[in-house]
């Protein structure tokens, strides 16, 4: 039998994301990942009783926190590492279960897919391979529910000053963030491109390449995203009023192609 925390609180505390990001000591750091669960939470609840997908899990922070509203709700990671801690924590939950992304199962039948932070980090043939994934998992007129970091215009300057603070406070791994010249910051500041780095890393499963936050540019993702479903919402977090010039990251709510027809753009929040 698996050990469990004794409240709701301390499962999500348990995860190492949750403790680097949610319960974070810097004020700023919480609150901006605080706000983004906040947000994801209201976005899916409109399928609530369905089934629920979270493609790249992590270590099932979100999972936790929706799981008692879906009659099944699916945590795919890659780390096979991070999923067998993920069922250690989490795996006595009802409805709870994780899988490595590559074995998902039912095709076009979850309610809902969640995609938070991943697209970010692949490189881009895989990234464009996942939106493929993505859409051929969700349900007809189910909803596919994105989020990727904001890392061009005025607000990186801001998201740049706060990661230095909290590296200087060795929170979480912002100690080893990327760092900008300063002729890349300008440039970005300014929607201009910037040459993002591969990193190489030996995992698990084998050695694996992926990019960090640096240079990546929600626009082109969203463009790809239209290609492929209908986009129904578009928000901002933490400021939703503000768009993408005060905030750190971009949302998407889609639908499939194929329930362009049924789907009816939300009004902005």
């Amino acid at each position: 039998m698996n050990r469990e925390p004794s409240t709701a609180d301390d499962v999500l505390r348990s995860g190492d994301y949750a403790r680097k990001q949610i319960y974070c000591p810097s004020r700023v750091v919480a609150w901006s990942h605080g706000s983004r669960f906040d947000l994801a939470r209201t976005l899916v609840a409109p399928r609530a009783g369905g089934r629920l997908l979270d493609y790249g899990c992590g270590d099932g922070t979100f999972v936790a926190m929706v799981h008692a509203d879906f009659r099944e709700t699916l945590g795919a990671d890659v780390d096979r590492g991070q999923l067998r801690e993920c069922a250690l924590r989490l795996g006595d939950l009802p409805g709870v279960r994780f899988a490595m992304t590559r074995d998902v199962d039912g095709a076009g039948t979850w309610d809902v897919v969640t995609c938070m932070e991943v697209l970010e980090h692949c490189l881009e043939d895989e990234r464009r391979r996942v939106l493929d994934e993505l859409t051929r998992l969700a349900a007809p007129g189910g909803l596919v529910v994105i989020s990727v970091p904001i890392e061009v215009g005025p607000s990186l300057a801001g998201k740049q000053l706060f990661r230095a603070l909290a590296g200087l406070r060795r929170l979480g791994d912002y100690e080893h963030r990327e760092r900008y010249t300063p002729i890349e910051m300008i440039r970005s500041i300014f929607g201009a491109a910037v040459p993002r780095v591969r990193v190489e890393r030996e995992g698990p499963e084998g050695r694996y390449t992926y990019y960090g936050h640096k240079g990546f540019d929600y626009r082109d993702l969203e463009r790809e995203l239209a290609e492929r479903m209908t986009i129904v919402r578009r928000l901002f977090t933490p400021l939703p009023l503000a768009g993408p010039l005060m905030n750190s990251q971009a949302w998407f709510v889609a639908q499939h192609l194929g329930t362009a027809r049924e789907a009816r753009p939300a009004p902005a929040p």
